[in-house]
């Protein structure tokens, strides 16, 4: 009898040691993906079946936020869980500082292997991460440059694919499977100039992409800014560039001759109409849609092959996958591509995360997140300990369909590149449940948005005298904010023995 109860203890023991096994992580990670071009979230114009897949097996988060919408900066936010004025990636323009603290250095000395495969984009070599092939710069839709700890390696094809093949390529025969791991698959598509995979060329051909109401926006009832930005469709895309009115370079023969046998019919049956007006609008808009949600396809179609792996092999019952963009996008919304605002499109991010055992499937969370708390999410999934000076929170008891009764309320954000591409000026600003108050701090001009009476943001109502008292209660939690992130009041960096003493 004693001997069965031996036995019993031992098995007993066995299965909680089995579900306490610190779980894998897969991160997976797109650049200017609209939150409003994934089915899960209600797109009218394209269909993401396996992004809706990661949302009905997992949870989506229907209000995740970026702190400053543009790409270096969100990625170091992300690895540092800092805001950009103490992570030094104010705008694209710097090198990231890749000695500072990161989660994936942390993840390393918790026992984590740690790999990345894909867009970098921070101009100096990724640091924490034991294995790492990245894409020089922005990288190209076909035939990518990789950089590599062992030198430059070119590899022919496209893009999307070749960053999965990498990725499962590590995860079938180069990780140590006796660790866990925390991989990125961070991919360059859907970002301009927005080149197909020869098997989506042709998608769409068939119909229209529904435009945005406010494609024609002419941006009254706001400040200047709104107007003097260099972002629109109809004024700022290049015929060459965007449009693809001639081959695109970077091909080779054979991936040229698909483009041209696909595209030259379209393009001259453009040049053949001698559109005007808003009929050449809607064509551009057509253009540019369809190639962006083929691109789109790509990543979809590759996210597949992930989770496709992850269930055949029995990876996916350990393994928390996670989807991602470094920003929102605007696909026609108030007549512009690109992001950098404040305002909703580009400001909301998708947020979808699997965890099986753990995440009630196709549940949706409502409350105010950020990509500044990823990294402490990360950290806290793998067990290991969260740095005091990282500025964000984790999302852990979120994932556990558990909101603290302490969760924020409100959230800040801050862009600053400008002078800089497309004209759009610096501001900062914060956001809760129903309101948005965003200030042009070099104008010093203000606008405020009630988001459940104007969900497009078409008028500011600062001025307004019914919103007084929304006004003021906006400003100090703006005042709150910015003095509990210790953003200088000048908005210029922390001087570095401030830095240093945080």
């Amino acid at each position: 009898m004693k001997s069965y109860y031996i036995l019993y203890l031992f098995l007993i023991g066995s299965v909680f040691w089995a579900s306490g096994k610190q779980p894998n992580i897969l991160f997976i990670f797109s650049d200017d993906h609209a939150y409003q071009a994934i089915s899960a979230y209600g797109s009218n114009r394209n269909q993401t079946p396996n992004l809706d897949r990661l949302a009905n097996e997992g949870m989506r988060f229907d209000r995740a936020f970026v702190t400053n919408s543009i790409c270096a900066p969100s990625r170091a936010v992300v690895l540092t869980g800092k805001h950009s004025h103490l992570n030094g990636q104010f705008t694209n323009k710097e090198t990231f500082d890749g000695s500072q603290q990161t989660f994936p250095k942390l993840l390393q000395k918790a026992g984590y292997q740690t790999a990345l495969f894909g867009k970098w984009h921070l101009k100096s070599s990724p640091t924490g991460f034991d294995s790492w092939e990245v894409l020089r710069g922005q990288g190209p839709y076909y035939n990518p440059l990789f950089l590599t700890k062992k030198g430059r390696k070119n590899i022919t094809g496209y893009t999307t694919n070749i960053i999965t093949d990498r990725t499962l390529n590590w995860l079938k025969n180069e990780r140590d499977k006796e660790k866990p791991f925390f991989l990125c698959s961070w991919h360059k598509a859907p970002h301009r100039n927005w080149l197909p995979a020869p098997k989506y060329m042709s998608k769409y051909d068939d119909r229209d992409i529904p435009e945005p109401e406010t494609l024609r926006d002419n941006y009254e009832n706001r400040l200047s800014p709104a107007s003097t930005q260099a972002m629109t469709i109809d004024k700022h895309m290049r015929d060459d560039w965007d449009f693809k009115l001639t081959t695109p370079k970077g091909f080779n023969n054979e991936q040229k001759r698909i483009w041209e046998a696909t595209y030259e019919p379209k393009n001259k049956a453009f040049r053949e109409a001698k559109l005007e007006g808003d009929d050449l609008l809607k064509w551009k808009y057509q253009r540019y849609a369809k190639d962006y949600l083929r691109c789109i396809d790509s990543v979809d179609e590759n996210i597949g092959r992930l989770l496709d792996y992850l269930d055949q092999t029995g990876l996916s019952k350990n393994t928390v996958v996670v989807y991602s963009s470094d920003q929102g996008w605007y696909l026609g919304e108030h007549g512009w591509y690109d992001k950098r605002w404040m305002y909703e499109e580009s400001f909301r991010t998708p947020l979808l995360v699997r965890w099986p055992g753990t995440i009630e499937p196709g549940s949706v969370n409502m409350d105010l997140v950020q990509n500044l708390d990823y990294a402490q999410t990360f950290l806290d999934i793998c067990e290991a300990k969260q740095p005091t000076d990282m500025q964000g929170r984790s999302l852990l008891s979120l994932l556990k369909g558990e909101t603290p009764e302490d969760w924020r309320k409100s959230i800040y954000y801050q862009y600053y590149e400008f002078p800089g591409s497309h004209n759009v000026r610096r501001h900062y600003g914060v956001r809760n449940h129903r309101y948005k108050l965003i200030h042009f701090y070099m104008i010093d001009g203000w606008e405020l948005y009630d988001l459940q009476n104007d969900p497009n943001e078409m008028k500011s109502v600062y001025g307004e005298p019914e919103y007084e008292q929304i006004r003021n209660v906006m400003k100090k939690e703006l005042i709150r904010l910015r003095k509990k992130y210790l953003v200088p009041e000048d908005n210029r960096p922390l001087p570095k023995e401030i830095k240093e003493i945080y």
